[in-house]
């Protein structure tokens, strides 16, 4: 059997368990029907009896007068994916600042899962503020060698544990940026859940950006899609662009319906998943503790929005294993799949809550644990400490 084969083999059997099991910390985004998802539809605050959407209009301008209320900016733009939303936008400061260097750390979604598009695509070039794992600081903005016309900074930034700066921080990173004459773009695909570590409203916090991008299927539940806020003038520049490239779509509906349901389900219930991703990584990291687990990680350790990381010195195909054979035997979904591109010796995962996880005591993650722990089956695959 070829690799590809066996990965959709297992992909399939995860799913199927994952669909199976009575318990989880969230629902994976592979789990739904195309029933289910066609009946989340009518949950939308939406007449279905109005309009649909013409290449933009009826229900799809309901939804970007709904983010740009949310959001508190003059305007806001549907776009079908994040990826052509922020390389618009950032396209877009490069010919209004006159400098096509943006500057934008090395684990951002541009540079990791774009396919090098910045460069590709809309000929711009990028620059590092740093090359750690965490947010940039003030101090590196301010002394880049070299002039740049936009800054983007991804928040959360995912790929280093979905971290945040502190709202002081946020302001002096964009304090030092626009001492360098630069915009602010906000990659803000899971911006929706910040509030609660920032202190802050929605509005205050977009309003510190030139231009911010959301989406609407990571943390709102939605189909697709993603939307760019900002000035009136600098959104309707993007809506010709998006023409340009392709996204000027006849038909729409589906999309901003999902959005429109996400934005009124899930987006009041966000502070909740957060303060419950805070007791489930506590509960997590004693319950690992008291395990015969040589070491492990929660990253970090009080979550800053309602996903966060998990390391163990294991191999992740052993680990994805241990998983779903405690998904198949016991209805449980703690941990879904491992991936070795952490530290390095050990594999990582993410973890989300969201309203299936809201239920699960300190007492149900310990017996959770425990269970997972106990697939965990003697032989290769520990890698021990790893030095850490």
């Amino acid at each position: 059997m070829s690799d590809d084969s066996e990965e959709t083999e297992r992909t399939e059997r995860l799913v199927a368990a994952w669909r199976g099991a009575g318990r989880r910390l969230s629902r994976s985004l592979l789990e739904p029907t195309v029933g289910e998802l066609l009946a989340s539809l009518s949950e939308a605050p939406y007449d279905m009896d109005g309009p649909a959407d013409v290449y933009g209009d009826g229900v799809v301008a309901a939804l970007e007068r709904r983010v740009a209320e949310l959001l508190g900016t003059q305007d806001a733009a549907f776009f079908p994916s994040g990826t052509m939303a922020q390389q618009i936008a950032l396209r877009c400061w490069a010919a209004r600042t006159g400098n096509p260097a943006v500057a934008l750390h090395p684990m951002s979604h541009p540079e990791r899962w774009e396919g090098e598009a910045l460069s590709t695509v809309s000929g711009l070039r990028v620059v590092h503020p740093t090359t750690e794992a965490r947010q940039p600081s003030p101090a590196e903005i301010a002394s880049l060698r070299e002039p740049f016309g936009t800054l983007m900074l991804e928040l959360p930034l995912r790929d280093a544990g979905f971290l945040l700066p502190t709202w002081e921080e946020l302001q002096a990173l964009v304090d030092a940026a626009r001492e360098r004459e630069a915009a602010v773009h906000f990659d803000g695909a899971r911006l929706w859940e910040s509030t609660v570590h920032f202190g802050r409203p929605l509005p205050e916090i977009a309003g510190l950006a030139d231009s911010v991008y959301v989406s609407f299927y990571k943390s709102l539940g939605g189909l697709s899609g993603a939307a760019l806020a900002g000035p009136r003038d600098f959104v309707e520049e993007t809506r010709v662009w998006r023409h340009r490239y392709g996204g000027q779509i006849f038909r729409q509906f589906p999309q901003a319906l999902s959005a429109l349901a996400g934005l009124e389900r899930e987006l009041p219930r966000l502070p909740s998943y957060v303060a419950q991703a805070r007791v489930v990584a506590g509960a997590l990291r004693e319950a690992f503790a008291r395990s015969a687990v040589p070491w492990a990680r929660i990253h970090p350790e009080e979550p800053h929005t309602h996903q966060f990381q998990v390391w163990l010195p294991y191999d992740a195909d052993r680990l994805t294993e241990a998983g779903l054979r405690q998904a198949e035997e016991t209805g449980t979904v703690l941990f879904r799949r491992w991936s070795p591109d952490g530290p390095p010796g050990l594999a990582v995962t993410e973890v989300e809550i969201t309203e299936p996880g809201l239920s699960w005591t300190a007492s149900d993650v310990s017996q959770a644990v425990a269970d997972f722990v106990t697939r965990l089956d003697p032989g290769p695959g520990c890698f021990g400490p790893a030095g850490v």
